[in-house]
């Protein structure tokens, strides 16, 4: 290799391997905002349960991530169901169900479990009704908007997502930016399936950080044994 090709070669390698070091930090700092957003979740969980439907409305960061609790009836008529989900393995939907809150005009969606379905889009929901008025008690989370790309189908509709503007210019009511996961409890029926809260987990940042760092220090030594090799001269006869 000559001198010129080398050091060409040598740059090449430098830029990479700092690239993965930029990449690695990267992933370092993902690891950063996840744990601040844990121990954020975690204080918001260690509250007393916020009442829905009295006073004013809070707005849905006051309410993310904090246990609430909520009294009404639930509108099947306008249930959403949500496809393409799979739960231990098993394909299915999610039902969300709007609750006319007793003490309001609004209402909230509530997130009342998993139902298995074989292609995860028809589910039988009529035996799933929860009539009279009942008491909810959940995790809630802001609901996105956009994404929700509704279908019909056997005069049901199915959604991808919770689409917070577009579920709110087919419900015929006022409802909260908030979705209410309503976790397992003995006292509710069976199905759906309720959902345990979300675990506060760090992600992969770290694992991917550590790999990013060592292809740099393996980039680095290659470029290492590039200089040396280049740079050992013909061998006499």
């Amino acid at each position: 290799m000559s001198p010129l090709a080398r050091r060409l070669t040598l740059l090449a390698l430098v830029l990479v391997a700092a690239l993965f070091v930029r990449l690695g930090f990267w992933q370092l700092g993902r690891l950063g905002e996840r744990r601040a957003a844990n121990q954020a979740a975690a204080q918001a969980r260690a509250e007393p349960p916020r009442e829905l439907g009295v006073g004013a409305d809070r707005r849905p960061e006051e309410l993310n991530e904090h246990w609430v609790e909520a009294s009404g009836a639930f509108d099947h008529s306008h249930e959403v169901v949500i496809r393409g989900q799979a739960f231990q393995g098993t394909p299915g939907v999610l039902v969300v169900t709007p609750l006319r809150l007793a003490t309001s005009d609004s209402a909230v969606l509530v997130l009342r479990g998993f139902v298995p379905s074989a292609d995860a889009v028809r589910a039988d929901l009529d035996s799933l009704a929860e009539p009279g008025r009942v008491r909810v008690r959940g995790l809630a989370t802001q609901i996105a908007s956009g994404g929700g790309q509704p279908i019909e189908r056997d005069g049901r509709t199915t959604w991808a997502r919770l689409d917070l503007p577009a579920l709110r210019a087919r419900l015929p009511y006022p409802v909260l930016p908030v979705l209410v996961r309503q976790t397992p409890d003995s006292g509710l029926p069976l199905s759906p399936h309720r959902l345990p809260a979300p675990e506060l987990s760090e992600g992969p940042h770290l694992s991917y950080a550590i790999q990013w760092f060592a292809f740099a220090v393996m980039t680095v030594a290659f470029g290492v044994l590039v200089v040396k090799k280049g740079g050992r001269g013909p061998m006499s006869p």
